[in-house]
């Protein structure tokens, strides 16, 4: 395929070239082919002209990841009007506010979510559409009823034989325009909505072309949000740009459905976040080598051919046995799984990125992914760390390029707080970088914790850590009266199937902090350990919400 500069011409390219290719997929259920996906654009392109909707009006997809839900997003950016994609799992609050906050002038929502919010509480809103059957549920538009109910014979007048591929010209769009507002739901509990430009995505695909290859007709599977820009780049725009298959498990699917459907589809390439790659290995993978290593350390254990050959097997058949890479973001991965993954051989890439980005700030094509690291900066885009020396010395992570928003939709305090003069992005992320160029992550400046001797202390390396030790779901460190305490969720389903019992997971945590204590240093000991009971909790994107925790004990 021809590389483009402007995504919207990489879908108009890939509609025309894969015409009679499978595109999306909904899992145990319909097929789109990627002529259907350009007459069902065709179709909403109708109804936003003759409903005199215009480029740059906003309209917001609330929804589980579906065939429909990936059709209406092209459909906007198509248009040149302005998505609002909104996490599903969004309170009924957050999504009002997100839909006034917008200015959407549309919702396509789904019929399970569109049941609990309330059209008065949404009063800007002219028109409400099914996003299960782009049914029109309702309109404060006399001009938008009257192009829904005509839109099928307006449809057969502009294309009376049917869309071809010829047919296909979309406006080309400028590259500072804006194509999204994505809201994050963020760590701090305060949602922004970041405004990505064109150039934005264009450039995020372009470097997945770079580092992630892919031919039309490859099978891939997409469980990501596509809320969230990780999900809909990786898992969905730059597939489509390609001409690959898109399988989206719409459900709720149990562990073993998920296994049957990744033997099923056998994808390509797989993207996760690391609670999933996590939760394997501790379940499926480390017991079966638990006599062979005394601990989950990033020193390299010694494990044998045969055990390794059977972790690959059990990877490869997890996620289909066909993928030729595993592409790893969200959060940091844990060091004793990486560890692991290394020994094995696993083809895998760890990258790192904001929504403010789009989310590329970072990668590796996973031949040269090296331990620890999250790679190299990402096409078009420039890294610094603020530091005094940047190799050893942990300072903040700073980027600017192609890839970086306009900024915070109607918060210019909050854009001026977060890019500087030069035009410099500052992430908030501590991290170093070698003489190649790897980054390392350290930690949120805001989490950083400094004692009462003054020195800086990262609790997400302490985690990395206690996460390793026996029946540690996950970790939080917190400073509590100058003294560091960790609140551990501990893996009750798996200490429960190993014959432990409440009193035997309290004296087993109180074991994993004298073990921990013995491999950090002394300014970062651990003085308490509290057992919380349910799963702390988390953002879209899996992050733990630290700032709800911090509050407790404050």
């Amino acid at each position: 395929m021809k590389r483009q500069e402007d995504l919207i011409k990489y879908i108009e390219q890939s509609l025309k070239q894969n015409w009679e290719l499978n595109a999306l997929t909904d899992y145990k259920k319909s097929t789109l082919r990627y002529k259907d996906v350009a007459r069902k654009i065709a179709e909403i392109h109708l109804l936003f002209e003759e409903s005199s909707i215009k480029q740059g009006d906003k309209i917001a997809i609330c929804g589980k990841n579906s065939s429909y839900w990936a059709v209406v997003f092209l459909a906007v950016i198509t248009y040149g009007a302005v998505a609002v994609p909104i996490h599903h799992e969004f309170s009924t609050d957050n999504i009002h506010n997100i839909v006034n906050h917008s200015e959407a002038r549309l919702l396509y929502v789904e019929d399970s979510i569109r049941k609990n919010l309330s059209e008065r509480a949404m009063n800007q809103l002219e028109g409400l559409f099914s996003l299960n059957s782009f049914k029109l549920v309702s309109s404060k538009s006399e001009k938008l009823n009257n192009t829904y109910t005509l839109l099928h014979s307006l449809y057969r007048q502009k294309y009376p034989i049917d869309i071809t591929p010829e047919d296909i010209s979309y406006p080309k769009s400028e590259p500072d325009k804006l194509a999204l507002i994505n809201y994050t739901s963020g760590t701090t509990g305060f949602s922004k909505g970041v405004m990505l430009p064109y150039r934005s995505l264009s450039s995020n695909v372009e470097d997945c072309y770079e580092r992630h290859p892919l031919n039309p007709g490859d099978k891939t599977i997409a469980r990501l949000p596509l809320g969230h820009v990780f999900g809909m780049v990786y898992e969905f725009l730059y597939i489509i740009c390609t001409g690959a298959h898109i399988h989206f498990l719409t459900q709720a699917f149990s562990p073993l459905e998920i296994t049957e459907a990744f033997q099923k589809i056998q994808p390509k390439i797989v993207c996760c976040v690391p609670l999933i790659i996590e939760k394997l290995f501790k379940k499926d993978i480390l017991p079966e080598i638990e006599s062979e290593i005394s601990s989950l350390s990033p020193s390299l254990p010694t494990i044998n051919e045969q055990s390794i050959a059977s972790i690959q097997r059990k990877i490869r058949n997890a996620f289909g046995g066909a993928f030729v890479e595993i592409i790893i973001g969200g959060a940091p991965l844990n060091s004793g799984i990486e560890t692991i993954i290394r020994i094995i051989k696993l083809p895998y890439v760890t990258g790192y990125g904001m929504t403010e980005c789009g989310p590329i700030i970072t990668c590796n094509h996973w031949q040269d992914q090296i331990h620890g690291s999250c790679g190299k900066v990402a096409t078009n885009m420039e890294i610094k760390i603020l530091s005094e020396n940047p190799e050893k010395i942990p300072g903040e992570v700073i980027c600017k390029g192609t890839n970086l928003m306009l900024g915070y939709y109607k918060n210019e305090d909050a854009t001026r707080e977060a890019i500087d003069a030069d035009g410099w992005l500052h992430t908030g992320d501590m991290g170093t970088i070698d003489k190649e160029g790897n980054l390392t992550l350290k930690g949120r400046c805001k989490n950083m914790l400094l004692n009462a001797s003054g020195q800086n202390i990262y609790p997400e390396e302490i985690e990395l850590i206690l996460n390793n030790m026996p029946y540690v779901s996950e970790s939080v460190i917190i400073m509590e009266k100058e003294e560091l305490v960790a609140l551990i969720y501990p893996d009750y389903d798996f200490a429960y199937a190993n014959g432990l019992n409440d009193d035997d997971i309290e004296k087993t945590m109180e074991t994993n902090r004298v073990s921990l204590n013995q491999q950090i240093a002394k300014y970062e000991q651990i003085s308490i350990i509290r057992i919380q009971h349910h799963e702390f909790e988390k953002t879209a994107k899996k992050s733990i919400k630290r700032f709800l925790y911090q509050d407790k004990t404050a």
